[in-house]
């Protein structure tokens, strides 16, 4: 089976998370519709930056066997990579992960900073990879 390229793939499930913005949760003003397709979208979203930080950090290689990593080891990892992305990333987790993946957050400003995180963490994860 082929693999895919990480960052193209990461690319890819931001696009889709957009994707389900414009075509699923329905905007109204300043707020989406369906907190259903915003919760889609930020766990998508939020996933494509893990496809991303997995193929430029360490993270999964020093865990045990079958455990899961968390913020805290993307956190600990993307700090000795480059000390001024931690705060994007904890942005990004916010954002994507609790404020859209689990609340489902239909302001729109805070699910466009949300997309805009996501790019952040993808461009730079790209950055890293190329030298690779």
């Amino acid at each position: 089976m082929e693999q895919k390229h990480p960052i193209r793939e990461a690319e890819r499930y931001l696009e889709n998370a957009r994707k389900i913005l414009s075509e699923k949760a329905g905007k109204d003003g300043n707020y989406y519709n369906d907190s259903k397709y915003v919760r889609m979208a930020g766990n998508t979203a939020w996933n494509g930056v893990l496809i991303a930080l997995d193929a430029v950090l360490d993270v999964r290689k020093n865990l045990k066997s079958r455990q899961r990593p968390d913020i805290k080891d993307y956190q600990a990892a993307i700090s000795r990579k480059d000390n001024k992305m931690t705060t994007p990333l904890h942005v990004a987790y916010e954002t994507l992960h609790l404020y859209l993946g689990y609340d489902g957050n239909l302001y729109y400003k805070i699910v466009q900073s949300g997309m805009e995180q996501a790019k952040i963490m993808i461009d730079w994860a790209a950055k890293y990879y190329q030298e690779n």
